[in-house]
């Protein structure tokens, strides 16, 4: 899994992060897998109570954006087999210029 920078120096994590998933793996199973190797990111990625992705956060998985899909809908089999992360991408917003 790849994580946007300030996430990986908060963890403490230098490249990719590395989840076990059991099952189907699903974004919802291994953000489950990072909050629990990595607790002090709870919160960070997915809003307390809600689970919901936070905002200027995206996922994207084999040139995707599964940014709107559901949580537990099953990732492509590339990043199934450890062939592709699952990217979380911090999203860039701006104004307009004048």
């Amino acid at each position: 899994m790849r994580l946007p920078a300030h996430l990986l120096r908060l963890a403490g994590i230098t490249g990719e992060a590395r989840i076990e998933v059991h099952g189907t793996p699903t974004v919802e199973g291994v953000l489950d897998g990072v909050e629990a190797r990595y607790p002090m990111l709870r919160g960070t990625i997915r809003e307390h109570g809600s689970g919901k992705r936070r905002a200027y956060l995206r996922f994207f998985a084999c040139g995707e954006d599964l940014s709107h899909d559901r949580l537990d809908q099953p990732l492509p089999e590339p990043v199934c087999a450890g062939k592709e992360p699952l990217q979380v991408v911090g999203a860039i917003a701006g104004g307009s210029a004048p």
